[in-house]
């Protein structure tokens, strides 16, 4: 059986693979919204997509969430709400401005135990870090993270990293924290 694929097909795979879990409606709201009827057009696209193999489907939610292939997360984990809490931060940045060189869950230390954002973009030409916390953590877990991101910015390795505008000064990203309350950290 042959069969070719859209370039939105495409888009769509590595957007999922990107983002490592999307629910139908964003992306209704991100491939199909300028079509006649856009719902019914993501869910015939998506069905034919997870029958040639090529995603995977967790119908534990409503509605369903699309997920990589490869994807190591169960179908019933708690990280896919971290995931589509991601992917809610970058569609809502979208409504302003689509951000360039997305990376979710961001590894610049390239090690454990490292800065790890959930989202690094460049957004409107400067660059960003996003901590997103769906729970609540304790002052200083929350302190620990501020103080590894101030470790990072005086170890200098930030400014060889792939992004850095090569020919001007390097930039270290703004940070931003997501959380469903405040924290009394400085920096």
């Amino acid at each position: 059986m042959s069969f070719r694929l859209s370039q939105r097909d495409k888009d769509i795979i590595g957007f999922i693979n990107q983002f490592r879990a999307v629910d139908r409606d964003s992306l209704v709201e991100l491939f199909f919204k300028q079509l006649k009827s856009p719902i019914n057009a993501c869910n015939s696209v998506m069905i034919r997509l997870y029958r040639l193999g090529l995603i995977e489907r967790t119908q534990q939610y409503s509605p369903t969430v699309y997920l990589p292939v490869d994807a190591k997360i169960k179908k019933n984990s708690q990280k896919i709400l971290h995931f589509l809490s991601i992917l809610d931060v970058y569609k809502q940045m979208c409504t302003y401005s689509t951000p360039k060189q997305v990376i979710v869950e961001d590894k610049p230390t390239g090690r454990k135990g490292g800065i790890e954002p959930d989202l690094f973009c460049i957004f409107k030409g400067s660059p960003f870090w996003i901590e997103i916390q769906r729970n609540q953590y304790s002052e200083q877990k929350m302190q620990a993270k501020i103080n590894l991101y101030e470790e990072f910015f005086f170890s200098d390795e930030w400014k060889s990293l792939h992004w850095q505008p090569g020919e001007r000064a390097s930039i270290f990203p703004s940070v931003i924290l997501i959380t469903p309350l405040r924290y009394a950290v400085h920096s």
